[in-house]
């Protein structure tokens, strides 16, 4: 602290020296109070309350030769009069100080909050990664193994002509429906690829496995120019649509559910539309949750706009815009 005071010091000697070279009449008591802010700003309320009595000390000393009072007893009230200001000049910085060192920190805190957010996605995006691998190449080819025995031993009962190969057939059928089941759970959980058009191809597949698995009847519409070359923004908005079909689904009971993505000048547009209840389901107790929030935050983490508006067929619409630039 006292090296901190060393300045403020130094600088309320050259104050008083001036006050006493200006005489009484010009009275400079006011710019006393720049050493005091400096020695708060720096050392703290402690430091300032030493550079307010020193501040009163050098007043004291500089005008007392040719102050005006009559009695010892007014210039001392002057003096008290000073000290006042002085120390509220001490209070009032210190708040400002305090405000500034809690902004910094709730500034701090929400810099940490949006940074664990991001490592949160990013784990969840890498775990989600890994899981798909496993399962496109584990669960998948242990199964297309047992679907290739399946498919030996049926031609084995068939060349035998006994009864039992028609069960053996509907084994291996069930054994290839289930491969192709996990390799479209393994291509939903992680499905954009580097490629080119990897966000268009992941929507067209995201909404035949939908379509297949739950029968709603989904339509993508996809712009001549609308790709996206950056595969984590490419994956963040497929997780938006992959959060808005899900909700469509599960919770606006949509039968028709239309993905339009295009190219618009300088933003790329990504529409959901469904013909379910509409928005204000969508916004309920029920829906407004994790999923909605999610959308929120990867649409912020991107520097896109996400809004929920109402569908033209009075069903809701989940409406995202990002900016890009135009490839050629």
């Amino acid at each position: 602290m006292w090296v901190g005071l060393l300045f403020p010091m130094l600088l309320t000697v050259f104050m008083g020296w001036m006050d006493d070279i200006s005489g009484w009449e010009v009275s400079l008591f006011i710019f006393y109070a720049l050493p005091i802010i400096v020695a708060v700003w720096w050392s703290g309320a402690a430091a300032g309350l030493i550079i307010s009595a020193m501040s009163g000390v050098a007043w004291w000393v500089a005008n007392e030769a040719d102050q005006p009072y009559e009695t010892r007893i007014g210039y001392a009230w002057a003096l008290i009069n000073r000290e006042f200001y002085f120390c509220v000049v001490v209070f009032a910085v210190m708040a400002v100080r305090s405000r500034q060192e809690a902004d910094a920190a709730r500034i701090r805190m929400l810099e940490e909050r949006r940074q664990l957010e991001r490592d949160i996605v990013s784990v969840s995006e890498h775990e989600q990664q890994r899981i798909g691998q496993d399962l496109h190449d584990g669960l998948c080819q242990h199964l297309a193994a047992i679907g290739c025995a399946a498919q030996v031993l049926t031609e084995d009962l068939q060349a035998r002509d006994v009864p039992e190969a028609r069960e053996a057939a509907m084994i291996e059928d069930s054994i290839q429906q289930a491969v192709l089941e996990a390799r479209n759970l393994a291509r939903g959980i992680f499905p954009v690829h580097v490629d080119h058009s990897g966000l268009a191809a992941a929507l067209s597949d995201l909404a035949r496995m939908t379509t297949r698995l739950t029968g709603v009847a989904i339509e993508v519409k996809e712009g001549i120019d609308a790709h996206l070359d950056d595969p984590e923004s490419s994956m963040h908005l497929y997780r938006i649509a992959q959060e808005a079909v899900a909700n469509a689904v599960r919770h606006g009971k949509a039968t028709h559910i239309r993905i339009n993505l295009d190219l618009v000048g300088d933003l790329l547009i990504l529409i959901i539309d469904d013909n379910g209840p509409g928005l204000a389901l969508l916004k309920s107790s029920k829906g407004d949750g994790m999923g909605l929030r999610t959308m929120r935050y990867r649409a912020q983490a991107l520097g896109a706009a996400l809004d929920f508006q109402d569908a033209p067929d009075g069903g809701a619409r989940v409406f995202c815009s990002l900016p890009v630039r135009k490839t050629n």
